[in-house]
Parts: structure tokens; sequence; C-alpha cells
């Protein structure tokens, strides 16, 4: 299976680490503290993280050569080693970097290195590369040394905020540096006697002074946390570099209550946390440069070409890659098989979303076409053509990510009028499909026939659920928007409410059409149970107490009408309030 979100649980069954510190070399220059750092930082993992003394792997000095370091670290490799396991790999000692022809290659030093021998080194990317064949789905790299050509894909933005639970059902691979290639690590003068700089900071970290205010300390807090103590104190002239190299879970060091939170079953309970963040982030590409790419266009009127080319780009990706040479429509069904879609399906979509996103929350009127367009186009290889039923349908998912994530973003900016666009773009009839649907009633229709065949409770977690579509994307589609937009908090409100207006957008459509309201109902339908104050009400009854004024209605949702809407919300209502989940 390709995703091994719908492995994975919300837990740890082991903890392991390789604890490495060298003070004294064959041929290196003797340092003063590392062996010191190593000893303290295995003593905290006991002390403050609850590693067993006897999962820690520790070498020093004359035990730390090349090839008992490498046989350490691959010893992970094997069979017994399993997927919900947290490995942490620490590393005190000297750290070299060598230019190549493609760039800055990193390399640690064992205690038997001959300096004029780089076969004697070990290359930073063996352990990247290795690191594929280590089934735990969580490994953080410490080290207390300096190295170039790390290559870093991300690292969580200024006010992120994740979900506890999600974390821990995402792989990740993390590493903290000391300092960059140019920079020379400070071996001693840090906060903590008989430490380095870098290790001293990230003792006290692991200690608590990198906890939330919950009590959290994940991988991302604590190389935030080191990163803004080592750049800042007066003994160092370093900057740790820091970031993932692959997936985008996060380690959890400690996170009270957490066994708490896997005890619901109808309901996916979890807790919004915010990570500490650096005061200067590692440079970032691919969609981050997207984004902001088109930040800067959206900003300038006279950008709406260059615009609608980036966009435009993007969708003739997004079909490439989603044809039915990656995705054929014929073959049989397996669970197996439809979760790798699920999976592969977010990846495809992920950047598209994101952009329409923006224009959502930041487009004016110039840049609603371009929007629509896009929106359309992405529906061009959906026509009901032969093959399995599940398949077929499973094609809209992408187009369920993209109304979601630009939907989300444009209630969080209470931007109105481009819900209403992303609403009701028209979607091109053809050959296999007859009628001109809105983008909202496709949706609608999509979800309802996944819904019917139980798709989304084939997703392990969620078999139970009372709302499983709606559990699921309010989780996987938060890391990014929160990233992009800086929701924090307000997420779930802005999920919930989006939620409840493409549900009463569709019950108007359907009362319009067919004189009876329904619409997809979300999680906001179990938090009905509160019928005064769940999102459902709170919409209405803002609605109802502002009338023709609401913002909506002067958007065109409803038709503009608050008679109308009142009928239906008020039948819309009723229809929530009859469910059996209370």
């Amino acid at each position: 299976m390709r995703d091994p979100r719908f492995l994975l649980k919300t837990h740890y069954t082991r903890s392991r680490a390789l604890v490495i510190g060298i003070d004294q070399y064959t041929q290196a220059p003797p340092l003063e503290y590392a062996v010191s750092d190593a000893d303290e930082f295995r003593q905290t993992l006991v002390d403050s993280l609850g590693f067993e003394t006897d999962e820690i792997t520790y070498l020093v000095n004359e035990a730390a050569t090349r090839q008992s370091i490498l046989r350490a670290f691959l010893r992970f490799s094997r069979e017994d080693i399993d997927v919900d396991e947290r490995l942490v790999v620490f590393y005190a000692g000297h750290g070299h970097t060598r230019t190549g022809s493609r760039g800055e290659i990193g390399y640690l030093v064992p205690h038997d290195a001959d300096m004029a021998d780089f076969s004697t080194f070990i290359r930073w990317d063996e352990f990247t590369r290795n690191s594929e064949l280590v089934r735990a789905k969580h490994v953080l790299f410490i080290m207390d040394a300096c190295y170039g050509g790390l290559a870093l894909t991300r690292s969580i933005g200024p006010g992120g905020a994740r979900f506890l639970k999600d974390m821990m059902l995402r792989h990740s691979r993390q590493v903290l540096t000391a300092g960059k290639a140019d920079e020379v690590v400070a071996d001693s003068g840090g906060p903590l006697p008989n430490h380095s700089v870098f290790t001293g900071h990230l003792l006290e970290g692991m200690r608590g002074k990198a906890a939330t205010e919950d009590g959290v300390i994940t991988a991302a807090g604590l190389m935030a946390y080191v990163y803004n103590r080592v750049a800042t104190d007066k003994n160092s002239n370093q900057t740790p570099h820091y970031g993932h190299f692959d997936g985008d879970g996060d380690l959890v060091l400690i996170a009270p209550g957490l066994s708490a939170l896997e005890a619901s079953e109808e309901r996916d309970d979890d807790r919004l946390i915010s990570i500490p963040f650096a005061m200067d982030e590692p440079t970032e590409e691919g969609i981050l440069e997207k984004v902001k790419r088109a930040k800067k266009l959206l900003s300038n009127d006279s950008s709406a070409i260059e615009l609608h080319d980036l966009l435009a780009n993007e969708v003739r990706r997004f079909l490439s890659i989603t044809s039915e040479d990656s995705f054929p429509t014929s073959g049989q069904f397996t669970k197996e098989e439809m979760l790798d879609r699920i999976s592969r399906y977010e990846d495809s979509a992920a950047d598209l979303s994101l952009l329409l996103a923006c224009i959502a929350h930041w487009g004016k009127t110039t840049h609603t076409s371009t929007m629509q367009k896009c929106i359309a186009r992405s529906s061009d290889r959906l026509e009901s053509r032969g093959g399995l039923t599940i398949w077929l349908e499973l094609r809209w998912y992408p187009l369920i990510l993209e109304l979601y994530t630009a939907g989300i973003a444009a209630i969080d900016a209470q931007r109105y009028d481009n819900l209403a666009a992303l609403f009701y773009t028209q979607l091109p009839s053809s050959e296999y499909r007859d009628k001109n649907d809105t983008f909202v009633e496709a949706i609608s229709n999509g979800l309802l026939e996944l819904t019917r065949m139980n798709a989304f409770k084939q997703i392990p977690g969620h078999e139970r659920h009372y709302a499983p579509h709606s559990e699921y994307l309010f989780k996987i589609l938060q890391p990014r928007l929160d990233d992009t937009f800086f929701l924090g908090k307000n997420y779930e409100t802005a999920f919930d409410e989006f939620e409840v207006f493409f549900a009463l957008a569709i019950a108007d459509i359907e009362m319009a059409k067919n004189g009876r309201v329904w619409g997809p109902i979300g999680r906001f339908g179990w938090k009905n149970r509160n019928r005064d104050n769940g999102p459902l009400a709170r919409i209405i009854k803002d609605a109802r107490s502002r009338k023709e004024s609401w913002p909506p209605f002067r958007a065109g949702m409803f038709g503009g009408d608050f008679e109308r809407f009142d009928k239906v919300a008020t039948e819309y209502l009723q229809l929530v309030g009859g469910l059996n989940w209370f």
C-alpha cells in the first residue's frame, strides 16, 4: 500500500535510539564535549521522554567506527522493527562538507576516519537513502555538527498548527543539524555546563522548554526552539538547519492526554496544537514557491494573464497525472487498491487545489473567470465511460478536494462572492454528460455515490464515524491550509461553516429542481446536538437576524432572497434534527 496512514496507529509501539559521541579521533582534531553531549542526550531520552535504556544503542569514541555506526543504523532496517515505532539518531562529532559537481555533500567523520581518504567518512545521504529501509513511521536525525547538501523539502511555517493524532498517522523523516556547511560549531559555551551551545539548548528544549501550552513537544517544535535559541545565543556563530527530507508527519516526543483521544470511534476527537516556529524559516520550494508567485500576481491587477497561465499549466499537469494511464477504470476492486488511489489522487490534486484556494481567498472580480475556467477544465476527463463503478466515481475525489480547499479558504476570508463563483461554476456538457451541472451539484452527486458505496468507511479508523468523508477531509486538508492562510484554531470553524454552506446550497438547488430538501451532511450534523449553538444553527440564526443585508445574499447566493433561504433552511434544519446520532 502506498500511503502508510491507513496502517498506522495514533501511538508508538516502541521507542528506539542510536546515540553517537566522538571526542577522540585517530587523525582528526579532538573535541571536548561531544561524548558529554551524547551521554546527557541518552539520559534525557530515558528520564524525560520515556525511552527504555536497553532500546538505546550507544557508541562513543573508539566504538564509533565507520563500520559500527553503519551496522548499528542498518540494524533498524530489520523486519522486527514495527511501523508504529519512533527512532531518534543523535550524533555529536566532526562534520565535513565537500563540494561536488552537483552541489555540496555532507559527511560524518567517524572515529577511525582517514582525513585524506573520503571513503573512510560516512556520507550524510547514506542515512537518508537507507532510512527508506526503516519501517518506523517517524525518524528524527539530530546532528551536533555542520553539514551541507541536505535536501530538505519543508518545515512548518510561522504560527503553524497541527492535529495531534493526525501527526501520528503520517510518515516523516526529519533532521536538525547544528549548523550549515560554512559554519563552525561551538563545542562549548552553551547554556548548560560541559555541553556545546547546540546540545545545551537541545537538552533544555527536550526537558520542557520547547513544549506548547498543552505540554506537547514535537520534533518540529523542538527544532524551531533550538533554531531560535542557537541563532541568537551570544556564544554562537552558527545557524541550525532543519526540516523534513521525506514525509509530512511529525515525531511526537511528549503528548499528555494523547491516549484519551484514542477512545473515540464514532467521532474523530483530536486536539489542535500550535507548533513553535523559527524566526527565520528555511527556504522551501515546490508548492510554496507556486503559492508565493500566485500571491504576488493576485496583488497586481495587471498580472491577471500571468496568473491565468500559472493556473492553466497546473491544470494541464493535473489532467496528465490523473489520466487513465495512471488510474485505469477497469480491474477488480480491492481495499488496498482503493486506499492507494485515494492517496495518489490527494498528491495529484494538492497543488492545483491550493492555487485555486489562493484565488478564492484573495482573488478579485478580474480573477473569477480564471478560477471558474480551471475548475471546469479539471473535470475534462470525467465522462461516464465504461469501467468498474467505484473507480469511475472515485475520479471525482480530486475535485472534491478542490471544492473543499478553495471553499474553506473563501469562508476564512469571508469572500462570499468567491464562494458563490466557486459553487455555481458551470461544468460543460459532453457526449457522456448531457446536462450542465454546477460544480457544487456535481461534487454533491459524487460524494453521494461514494457514500452509498461506503468508500470512506473503508479508510482505517473511519469505519464507525457518522460522517466519514467529512472527518477524513477535516484532517488531511488542515496542514496546507494552515501553512498558507494562517488559520490556526479558526480552521475548525471555517471547515464546519463551509460544509454548512455547501449543504444549504445543494438543499436550495434541490428545492428549486425537485421540490424537496436534501444536502450532504458533514461533521456539523453531530454537532447539531446543541441545536442552539451548532454551526448549522448559528449560520441560520445569523441570516435571519440580518436578512437582506446578510453578506451571502448580497453576493448572490440563494438568489439573494431571504424568504427562499428561510424556507430551505427550516426544512434542512428539521432533516438534520431527525438524525439518530445523539
